[in-house]
Order: C-alpha cells, then structure tokens, then sequence
C-alpha cells in the first residue's frame, strides 16, 4: 500500500487496496540519454517552426535573453545558457550586445549572490544582468491593448532590443494550462497593470460567478481566456526565438525545445503531457494527495499545485485530503488574508476582483473548493486560522480519515479511492 509524504516523514495509506482505483505516477518516457549540453545543442540544431538561430539575429543587433528568477531555479539556466550565448556569439553577437533580463513578473528584486547561482560565475561577469521591476513605470513601454482589455506595458530595456529570446522551463500550470512560453513576457516582463489585467481571467466575468473553470492545468486552448490573452499580450514583444526545457523530478534537464516561441513551448507541453498527465479510469469520491514531501510542502501558496492536481481526480461533492505541512505558513501574505480575513466568499471574490494577485486567487482557490467539495487538510498550520471557510484541519492522515468518515455516510469501506503520492507534479486524466 502506498505512503504519502508529508515533509521529512511519510504515513502509510491505512485502507483495503481493493478500494483503491489508481495510484497516480508519473508516466515512463522513453526520452533521449543526452548530456545538458546535447539537449541545448540539439534543441538548437533541430529547431522547430523556425530557422537556425544563427539565421534569427545578425551581427550589429542588440540581444536580449529573458530568464525566469530564483524562485524558478529548477530550470538551471546557468547550465543552458553558456551554449545559448556560445551559438550567439558564433552568429556574429558579442557579449557587449546581449543583455540578460530576469523576468521577476512582481517579485522582488534579486541579490548579487542571487545572480550568479542562476546563471554562473563566468555569464555574471561576461554579460549584463538585470532584474525587471514591474513598478518601476519609467522604465515601462505601452505596446498596446488586447481583445480582452489587458493594456500591455513591457520592459523598457527589453523592447529596446532588436531580437528578444524566451528560456524558461515548461510544466503544468494550474491557470496557464502550462508554464514557459509567452509567460516570460506575461508576467515576466510587464507592468504590475497588465498583469493584474490579465490575471483576472481566472475569475469567470460578474461577482458571484467565481474562477473560471476552463483557466486550469493543460488547457491551453481558445477557451482558456487566461492563456488566449497571454498569447495576444505576449505578441505584442515579437519574440524572435525560444529556448524551453523540461526537468525531471530531481530538477535535471531532460529535454529542450527551441524555434518558434509558440510552436516550440506547444512541443514542450506534449512531452510534459506524456511524462506527468496521468490517466486514471474515473473521477472518485474520495482522493488523498500528498504535495510531495519537503520542499514541496514547504507552504500552502505551493500547495495549490496539489489542490488544482487532485480537483482533476476528485468526482462532484466529493472529499479530498491534502498533505501539506507548511512549516512556513501560507507563505504570501495575500493568500493568508483570503482565507483568514473575510466571512463569505463575496466578500472574498470582491477583495480579489479590486486587487488581484496570484497569492491572493490561491487563497481563494481554496476556500471557493470547500464551498462545492469536503476539503481536509493534513497540515500544521492552526485550525482556527481556516475558521472563516469550510476547510478542515487534521494533524495526521489518520485524524484526517475519521473527518472523512463523516462525508461518506459513517464508512469509507468500499468507497472508491484515488491515490496522488506525486500530488504537486502528477495531473490525473479521467477516462470516463
């Protein structure tokens, strides 16, 4: 029987194996054995929807390379980059022409320090590094408006360019469908307007109506409004080239994609499909997820990886147990005052709708969950601090299970179960 992790330790499943319908792992791909290098090179070599890069810039031309910050380091740009700017220089582009732009969205700034473990101690002293500041508006540039509304202001020093290129590393996103892409510009580059704008396509339109079903993990299609205005946003930069890869669990560059930024990053997205959407038979009434152990657990703000996972696996009314112990809270100050500040979710969405931000929509994300599902967390965050929304708190699985015990009718015997170990990186696909 399985065990879920729950930062450095782990609680045995405590149920009849017969109940359970799938356990969710990710799926064994056959990708190519390379070093980093080989992916980079052959990414590079074997472009798609595009040219070499060699033939994407000229010499004269003033080069910038967007970079995720340190809060995505599992990317390793400081691996990828030397042979990006190794084929750069090739084409005719010297050092003193490129600029590295790290694309913080709205974090804060980095630290010297900061810098260099992302991209090495020999780039950090080659090439110039900046990190985007999405307040500072003088160094914002207005590019336009979106069909949706978004008004698009970018980095200054970015748009001053002749040639931006996208890296970055593609995963599921909870919103988005996936990661990289068009979300180095969105958020990564542009002003905290435009990313408010643009994120308030999580939120179906009209109070009351809540998030938006369709802006979720693998959805990147014209229904996604999230990930249509992104792309329309994101066109507004004429990214020249992209550089994505993929990572595996323990954070080592599996694959890499480059070309054109939109058909690139859609190849990149397969392969992630391949490697960690998950098929499961049905929806069931009970799912128990781990978010994965520590640093997975580490908050609830990344917990919401594992809350958006198992609402895929879970069936309508349904109870779910999340595994997160949160040795630092809620970590964002925004999602702690969703949950902990209002008494109705009116109150919360209106809140969100004036000020949106990402912190703030995960705390809503959960407390909208408890409204339509059982909701029970496994975690050491107090109790009272959920009083204001139908969440449940249990300190181990076993307390968790005896909540549970009170949604399925006084037994949980032979109710069917879904079990989600990897519950921060797996994406379960129901098949009926």
């Amino acid at each position: 029987m399985e065990s879920m992790k729950y930062s450095n330790t782990v609680f045995p499943v405590p149920l009849d194996p017969r109940q359970v319908v799938s356990e969710v792992h990710a799926n064994a791909v056959n990708l190519p054995r390379r070093t980093v290098r080989e992916h980079i090179e052959y990414a590079l070599d074997h472009p798609i929807g595009a040219g070499p890069i060699e033939e994407a810039v000229r010499p004269g031309e003033k080069i910038c390379i967007l970079i995720s910050d340190v809060t995505r380091r599992w990317q390793q740009p400081g691996e990828y980059l030397p042979v990006l700017i190794e084929r750069l220089n090739r084409a005719g582009i010297p050092d003193e022409d490129i600029l590295i732009l790290c694309a913080t969205g709205t974090h804060r700034q980095q630290t010297k320090e900061e810098h260099i473990s992302l991209v090495g101690e020999e780039i950090y002293r080659r090439i110039r590094l900046i990190d985007h500041q999405c307040d500072d508006r003088e160094h914002l540039t207005y590019m336009g408006t979106s069909s949706r509304g978004t008004p698009v202001w970018l980095n200054s020093y970015a748009m001053a360019c002749d040639k931006l290129i996208l890296t970055g590393g593609v995963v599921y996103h909870f919103l988005a469908g996936f990661g990289g892409g068009r979300k180095s510009i969105v958020p990564g580059i542009a002003g905290r307007e435009t990313i408010n704008t643009n994120h308030n396509n999580a939120l179906n339109e009209g109070l009351g109506s809540g998030s938006n079903p369709r802006a979720c993990n693998g959805n990147m299609g014209q229904d996604n409004p999230f990930h249509s205005d992104l792309v329309e946003c994101a066109a507004f930069a004429k990214p020249a080239y992209l550089l994505n890869v993929i990572v595996n669990d323990d954070y080592q560059i599996v694959g890499a994609f480059a070309g054109d930024w939109q058909q690139a990053h859609a190849a990149a997205a397969r392969v992630v499909e391949q490697l960690d959407g998950v098929a499961i038979p049905r929806r069931t009434p009970l799912v128990i997820a781990s978010a994965g152990g520590y640093p997975k657990d580490i908050n609830l703000y990344q917990t919401s990886k594992t809350l958006a996972n198992a609402l895929a696996a879970v069936a309508p009314g349904g109870t779910m147990i999340l595994l997160s112990q949160c040795g630092e809270g809620f970590g964002d100050p925004d999602c702690e005052a969703q949950i902990c500040g209002y008494d109705s979710m009116e109150e919360r969405e209106k809140a969100l709708r004036a000020d949106f931000s990402i912190g703030g929509f995960v705390g809503f994300l959960f407390a909208e969950t408890a409204e339509h599902y059982h909701l029970i967390l496994v975690t050491d965050i107090p109790g009272e601090k959920f009083a204001c929304t139908g969440i449940q708190v249990a300190r181990t699985l076993n307390e968790a299970l005896v909540l549970a015990v009170q949604h399925n009718g006084g037994s949980l015997e032979g109710v069917e179960t879904t079990l989600m170990p990897h519950g921060g990186s797996t994406f379960p696909r129901p098949q009926a």
